[in-house]
């Protein structure tokens, strides 16, 4: 949503901006050094209409069955679209998450959601918070009637999807458009990597750029710095588990035991924002992630090659200079025009 170089948004999303008649395509300006295309299925094109539809549902808490949380509620712009807590009890029924909220950005470039990819594409991503009894908790057929009572989301359905009544399709739809404009590329990284005039990144950030790119590359690759992967980082040692598999990882999807506690390769973009990490939360801080890495992967028939030393010991070897350097950089992600761009928010 960011024309390189600037934090600009895109003017024509905001509210009092006409849109002709019929969706009008909606190509975001991206960051030369992102990929140039933003890809979404021939069955829910990138709109103007359908970006703005789902930046309005996105922050209304009507999709919730308590009328009282909102997808903006535990996705928090100025976090990066995550919300700061190891695992939330913010959702409908006050019960303790068993995954940790991730942030969303970049998301169009992702072949599968969620920790453990259970969810193919954004138009399918929806259903699973929307429903679940520990998070949104709506009754989708409850959902679509309420919506239809609304008098402002009538026009605004009927300009994103002509011909079409406000269901539960269209609503997830509307949300995974927006869902794809939420694009993140203009950090201290990326505006000295473009070689933009008067951009400066520090002698450590540029060391812990290649330290990064060594050590790490394989998984947070490319300017997107993730490979939207699945891996066993060495968080655990087993993984039975008796409720919904969730422990299993990837495993849980593909059932196959070859993908027990591969978890989906988080981006490093905005990583300064969005602590805690990990899938359930576990490390409070970047150090501690370094600090696992360094001193605590354990051993298990899945551990990914790649947190494995050359002798094939378990972990990841950082000098105290090492850390100091990959943290300098880590911070140099952060994308302050992505936070706090209007066009992202309410």
């Amino acid at each position: 949503m960011l024309l390189a170089g600037a934090c600009r948004p895109d003017s024509d999303l905001a509210d009092d901006v006409p849109f002709p008649a019929g969706p009008a395509v909606f190509a975001p300006s991206l960051p030369t050094n992102l990929p140039q295309a933003v890809p979404s299925p021939a069955r829910n094109p990138l709109t103007r209409e359908g970006v703005r539809l789902g930046r309005k549902l996105f922050y209304d808490v009507r999709l919730s069955g308590t009328n009282t949380i909102a997808c903006a509620s535990c996705h928090q712009p100025e976090r990066a679209f995550s919300d700061g807590v190891a695992l939330s009890t913010a959702g409908a029924s006050g019960n303790r998450l068993r995954r940790h909220v991730p942030p969303l950005q970049n998301m169009a470039w992702a072949g599968g959601l969620f920790w453990d990819g259970g969810a193919a594409d954004l138009e399918s991503l929806a259903f699973g918070p929307l429903t679940h009894p520990d998070e949104m908790a709506q009754d989708l057929a409850g959902l679509e009637t309420e919506l239809r009572a609304v008098p402002a989301y009538a026009p605004l359905f009927a300009a994103a999807f002509p011909g079409q009544t406000i269901t539960s399709v269209t609503v997830a739809r509307a949300l995974a458009q927006f869902q794809r404009t939420l694009i993140t590329g203009n950090s201290a990284y990326d505006r000295w990597t473009r070689r933009e005039p008067g951009a400066v990144l520090g002698v450590d950030e540029q060391a812990g750029l290649v330290l990064g790119r060594q050590k790490c590359g394989p998984c947070h690759a490319g300017e997107l710095f993730t490979d939207f992967g699945y891996h066993n980082n060495g968080l655990d040692s087993g993984y039975a588990d008796d409720h919904e598999r969730l422990a299993w990882g990837r495993g849980r999807i593909t059932n196959r035991p070859t993908d027990r506690g591969a978890y989906k390769t988080p981006t490093w973009r905005n990583v300064a924002l969005t602590a805690p990490y990990m899938h359930d939360g576990r490390f409070a801080t970047l150090d501690a992630v370094l600090d696992h890495y360094q001193n605590h992967v354990r051993e298990s028939a899945t551990l990914d090659p790649g947190v494995r030393m050359a002798d094939g010991t378990p972990g990841i070897w950082l000098s105290e200079d090492e850390k100091r350097q990959l943290l300098a950089f880590l911070h140099a992600l952060t994308d302050t025009c992505f936070t706090r761009n209007p066009a992202l928010r309410e």
